[in-house]
This record gives C-alpha cells, structure tokens and sequence, in this order.
C-alpha cells in the first residue's frame, strides 16, 4: 500500500502543479476550442472520459448508494485526475492496509 500511497501523492502534486500553470499560462477557452477542433483531440478527451466514467463506476460499486460518491465523482468529473488521486488517497488511508476493503468497501459486507 505504501507504493501506491507514494504513487497517488505523486500524482496529485502534478496534478496540482499542471493545473496551476494551466491557470495562470493558458487559455482555457481558446485552447479548448482548438483542442476540438482537431480529431485526435477530441479522441483524447472522449477517451480521458470514458475512463473518468469507469473510475466513477468503481466509485458508485465500491461506496454504494449515498450522497458521499456522488461529491467524489463531481470532483473526478471536474478535476479529472488530480479528483482520482486524491480519492485513491482517502481510500487507501481508510483501508488501513486490507487490499480487498481498499476495493470492495461497503460490498464486503453483501
């Protein structure tokens, strides 16, 4: 769990760190528009999604029905992978080292 601990961490503070030189060098708008305009961009983004849409399915299986997962999937949908990380985080933090509690949580039980 530690390497995957150190792994998630790593990720969020690029994550972290892309994000803001985003924000502060880019041009959201108008580089999204181009970004779309071009095929292979919006293969990317669809296929950036569908992963994000997968994730947020384990997210759904493995919390059950509640209000928790669904604030969990808003910030996976709009913070993508920095949103992945920081949950991998919590979870494994919770897990307290059990692999099958990390995945399955409230299916454990059923």
């Amino acid at each position: 769990m530690r390497v995957a601990t150190v792994i998630a961490g790593l990720g969020a503070i690029a994550m972290i760190a892309v994000i803001a030189y985003g924000i502060l060098v880019g041009d959201f708008g108008g580089e999204g528009r181009r970004l779309l305009a071009m095929p292979w961009g919006m293969v990317s983004l669809v296929d950036l999604y569908v992963g994000f849409l997968l994730f947020c399915g384990w997210i759904l299986y493995r919390q059950g029905s509640s209000v928790r997962p669904w604030l969990w999937i808003l910030l996976v949908l709009t913070l993508g992978s920095l949103g992945i990380c920081l949950y991998v985080l919590t979870t494994l933090r919770a897990s307290q080292g059990d692999w099958r509690r990390f995945f399955m949580e409230k299916r454990e039980e059923m």
